[in-house]
């Protein structure tokens, strides 16, 4: 089953609608969950950027320094086709801060936020906060509150979005090439492995979301702990745990395949091995690549999901989202779009 073609949790969406008519109509804030500390050689910035890529920026921001671009850092890749808000660091020993307010790209603003004794790390922070509208829109607007309601009360799948498997799904094709023993360079093999846990995970989560099991025990269940990737289980379903899973402590997950079995037992675990099994290639390059077995949440929960009908009939979403999460998973159950 292709990425495209993954079943959805309440049915086809009811709307359609253009997204991304606009960098302003798809704004994403970073959300680090700290603050610099004050001390140390990197500089700490808040940076905007409008129709600019994160790798781009970073390199601008080296040359702008007079550093060289490994001395930048920063914790998430955001999207181009945004306006975005985010932190980086620039790494300057025995150096002031230049003058930032002279950077010379007209789409980026910066603000210094003082200095920092560490350089960012890739999926150092605690998610992204989102405000998306969706323009040009077709669709019965009852059926929209409905679906909205239902988003807001369930969450959704917590797929993995298009944008990890790369420009027409190839990535999962080069993943297999690569497995088959083709060369790549470092960098594009992680990228390539990533692709392939991601799809054998879609495709456990698409045969629970066709079961309506996407937010609901099976036997032989891993929980996932909300706002960590830590997990426990297999055990007996109980009152507990019932109640952990309708306040959204606790999530049914799904596994990022690895070397080993996976450790969900019963029911889960058969269709876990099933799933591996269709993609075996895959599964086996992960494993012969030493890939640990770890697990993912099933459901997602867009946290203060909020929306509006806007006076130019745009329809406004705002959510948050952790590390990891992507927004195109929440708008998919809403609207197709283009």
């Amino acid at each position: 089953m292709s990425e495209t073609e993954l079943p959805f949790a309440f049915g086809a969406p009811p709307l359609r609608a253009r997204i991304r008519a606009l960098p302003e109509d798809f704004f994403v804030e970073e959300v680090l969950g700290y603050e610099p500390d004050g001390n140390g050689e990197h500089a700490f910035l808040l940076v905007e950027k409008r129709g600019t890529n994160t790798d781009w920026l970073a390199r601008e921001l080296a040359k702008f320094a007079g550093t060289a671009p490994m001395n930048v850092g920063y914790a998430g890749m955001k999207d181009r086709h945004a306006v975005t808000r985010q932190a980086f660091t620039v790494q300057l020993p025995g150096k002031a801060d230049p003058d930032w307010t002279a950077f010379p790209h007209a789409d980026v603003t910066i603000q210094s936020l003082g200095r920092h004794s560490r350089k960012l790390k890739r999926g150092a922070l605690r998610g992204n906060r989102f405000v998306l509208a969706l323009r040009e829109v077709e669709g019965d607007r009852a059926a929209a509150e409905a679906r909205l309601a239902a988003i807001a009360a369930r969450g959704v799948p917590n797929y993995f979005g298009e944008q990890r498997f790369g420009l027409g799904g190839g990535n999962v094709a080069q993943a297999r090439a690569m497995f088959g023993g083709r060369r790549v360079d470092r960098d594009k093999r992680s990228i390539l492995l990533s692709a392939a846990r991601s799809h054998i995970f879609n495709g456990v989560l698409a045969e629970r979301v066709s079961a309506n099991a996407w937010d609901a025990p099976m036997e032989g269940e891993i929980w996932a702990l909300e706002g960590s990737r830590s997990w426990f289980g297999p055990e007996p379903f109980n009152d507990t745990l019932a109640e952990r899973l309708g306040r959204f402590d606790i999530h049914p997950s799904g596994p990022l395949w690895g070397r080993g079995e996976t450790p969900a037992a019963d029911a889960a675990g058969a269709l876990e091995r099933e799933v591996a099994l269709r993609d075996e290639d895959l599964a086996k390059g992960l494993a012969d690549a030493r890939m640990d077995q770890e697990r993912r949440a099933l459901r997602l929960q867009p946290r203060d999901f909020a929306w509006r009908w806007r006076d130019d009939g745009a329809l406004e979403v705002s959510f948050g989202l952790p590390a990891g999460a992507y927004a195109t998973t929440v708008i998919r159950e809403l609207a197709a779009t283009q």
